[in-house]
């Protein structure tokens, strides 16, 4: 699992069956001290984030796996929303 910050949505009109009702969420990739690391990624929320909250995620295979027994066509997937980072 990595974290990331929520920092934009995105609206796909025309999208995969497996997507209609799925919130996708334009996430930027941190460190555990906050700073950027990497290029923006756009991911399927699995749990109701919005912008500007913290978030760990997972890419991969395993992120179509938050939706089962849906499937879903995902390679990054939020996970959960980050309370406390200690480190």
């Amino acid at each position: 699992m990595q974290l990331a910050d929520v920092v934009g949505t995105l609206v796909a009109t025309v999208k995969d069956s497996g997507l209609v009702g799925r919130r996708l969420l334009v996430i930027q990739p941190v460190d555990p001290a906050g700073s950027p690391t990497g290029a923006p990624v756009v991911a399927v929320d699995g749990v109701g984030v919005g912008i500007g909250e913290r978030v760990f995620f997972v890419k991969g295979r395993e992120a179509a796996f938050l939706f089962l027994p849906d499937t879903v066509p995902a390679d990054v997937g939020i996970a959960g929303k980050v309370d406390v980072v200690n480190t």
